[in-house]
């Protein structure tokens, strides 16, 4: 075990009620007219707090399997087994929520940009777009080619067609180069022709340069994606990067830089017990107040155990204790395991994701994140100026535990002390400096032995998994199918993530490197999703992954 000398311390119509309360049970269809379903007065402002709420709903609720495994989560022994997150025997409707929520919310931000053109909003339509590109940067990395070009032309294109994931790609980066150049345009943003944006823009209050670092970092998540391994890279062809680069750093159109230290792309509209952060309603309380949601999620093993191996202060933002201390519970242990794995032990609803409870503010891009993929790109000589890529993972640790609002321990004078953002500055160094010469955390260590990797790279890939765990789970799953990264080794613990021990598993399964397309799909559009072939879901890879 590592030597740790480390302290712990509105309503307008169906489309706008499901999009602000956060959760739709109806089933969204691409073929939908999204005119059909609005008002001639439903106007911009009404439409983007809504649409905004709704993306941090679906970056909250729907993704706890990838950290299943990722090895961030598992299930309570107690509760009755997950069929197909810990058999691996799936259906085309698996988490189908994905598909549709993301559709949903894309149909909103189409719908945004629509109006915005009508009447030059040029602020309304650049959010828009970007918003729009986020939904489908994570559609393409979820299930690769979906239909983009004609998905919203309603009954003129009832069955549309399915686009590359690369071509998808490209038309994302082109909506960016769209949004910049309203950005830059002082008549298009003219807070006249857009009224309201600083109350309807829950996430910058209408502030043109953050959201252009949105655009920015958006742009440089999916450029990295396109990076693959770690001790050695390939470049998935058909994206020009240079180019791409160039447009971050154009000094008369950008040169912004990406979201920093303090810029998350946050909202937080009023949250309260009735109207709780979207995180919080999931795994806590809803707006009734009736009590948790999920108590069938627990620490995995995996995670519980690595995080105390490294000393790591971010377990207690991320897991609740129980008396007894952390305890973890193996993927996919059966059901019939009532003890010692049932309610006692430490569940992923910890403090640091909701640090004021139901009042928290929701994310829907963070800082913490844009460091590390900074970092990865300064490693990657994808970025060549500016910071150095250790000083760059330097401060994503720092800032990982600033946004977890990690704190002094607790004393009889002060039960529950404020955040302190030099306190969290000094522990991330404290972390770092305690675990000297492991690659996990030291980004200058050598190999612990041979054939396992040295800092660097897998440094920042590493502290990425630390440092995301139920924050974007989905970027740690697209990390670990693009690089082949085996966590854990680097810094001399078990290799990870583990898969299910369930016993329903069969031998030789394998975590998915990508999703079914839903079911509705083949029943509605079946000759554009059969024209994609046969999906496997342990084979068929995203347009980037060569691994």
């Amino acid at each position: 075990m590592k030597l740790k000398n480390i302290i712990y311390t509105t309503t307008l119509t169906a489309l706008m009620i499901a999009a602000v309360t956060g959760c739709s049970k109806k089933r969204f269809d691409i073929n939908a007219n999204p005119n059909d379903v609005t008002d001639v007065s439903v106007t911009p402002s009404v439409l983007l707090p809504g649409a905004l709420q709704y993306t941090s709903s679906t970056i909250a609720s729907e993704w706890w399997f990838i950290d299943w495994w990722m090895g961030h989560g598992a299930r309570s022994g107690s509760y009755q087994s997950f069929n197909e997150e810990e058999t691996y025997k799936f259906t085309n409707d698996f988490h189908v929520g994905i598909w549709n929520q993301l559709y949903y919310n894309a149909t909103n931000y189409n719908l945004m940009v629509n109006k915005a053109i009508e009447t030059g909003a040029g602020t309304y339509e650049a959010i828009g777009r970007i918003m729009k590109s986020h939904c489908f940067q994570i559609l393409v990395d979820v299930y690769g080619n979906v239909p983009y070009s004609e998905a919203f032309k309603g009954t003129a294109t009832a069955t549309p067609k399915y686009d590359k994931g690369v071509d998808v790609y490209k038309g994302i980066f082109a909506d960016l180069d769209a949004a910049i150049t309203l950005l830059n345009d002082a008549d298009a943003t003219d807070p006249a022709k857009n009224p309201d944006i600083a109350t309807a823009d829950l996430v910058f209050a209408g502030n043109l340069t953050r959201w252009k670092q949105f655009a920015n970092t958006l742009r440089l998540r999916m450029l990295v994606h396109l990076y693959n391994g770690t001790a050695t890279q390939t470049i998935a062809p058909g994206i020009d990067v240079a180019a791409q680069v160039a447009k971050i750093y154009d000094p008369a159109t950008n040169n912004v830089g990406f979201l920093g230290a303090g810029q998350s792309a946050h909202l937080n509209p009023g949250f309260s017990g009735t109207k709780p952060q979207p995180y919080y309603r999931f795994w806590n309380t809803t707006e009734a107040g009736s009590g948790s949601q999920r108590d069938w999620a627990r620490a995995s093993e995996y995670a519980i155990d690595y995080y105390t191996w490294d000393g790591d202060l971010r377990i207690n933002r991320f897991y609740v204790a129980p008396s007894g201390g952390h305890n973890g519970i193996p993927f996919g242990t059966p059901s019939s395991n009532t003890a010692p794995l049932g309610d006692a032990l430490s569940s992923v609803r910890g403090p640091g994701l909701s640090p004021g409870g139901a009042n928290s503010r929701a994310w829907i891009l963070t800082s913490v994140e844009s460091l590390f993929l900074q970092a990865e790109a300064r490693q990657r000589g994808i970025i060549t100026t500016g910071p150095t890529a250790f000083a760059l993972l330097t401060s994503a640790i720092q800032e990982s535990l600033v946004w977890l609002t990690v704190r002094p321990l607790p004393t009889t004078a002060v039960p529950n002390p404020p955040a302190d953002d030099a306190y969290a500055v000094a522990r991330a160094n404290a972390y770092i400096s305690g675990n000297a010469t492991y690659p996990d955390v030291d980004y200058n260590a050598a190999p612990l032995g041979a054939g396992l990797p040295a800092g660097g790279l897998y440094t920042i890939l590493q502290q990425k998994w630390f440092a995301l765990n139920s924050i974007a789970p989905y970027e740690i799953w697209t990390d670990w199918r693009r690089t082949g990264i085996v966590y854990g080794v680097g810094g001399g613990f078990v290799a990870g993530p583990t898969i299910s021990v369930d016993p329903g598993t069969p031998a030789g399964a394998k975590i998915p490197i990508r999703l079914y397309y839903p079911q509705n799909e083949y029943n509605y559009n079946p000759t554009n999703v059969a024209a994609e072939g046969t999906i496997n879901v342990t084979t068929s890879k995203i347009f980037w992954d060569l691994n």
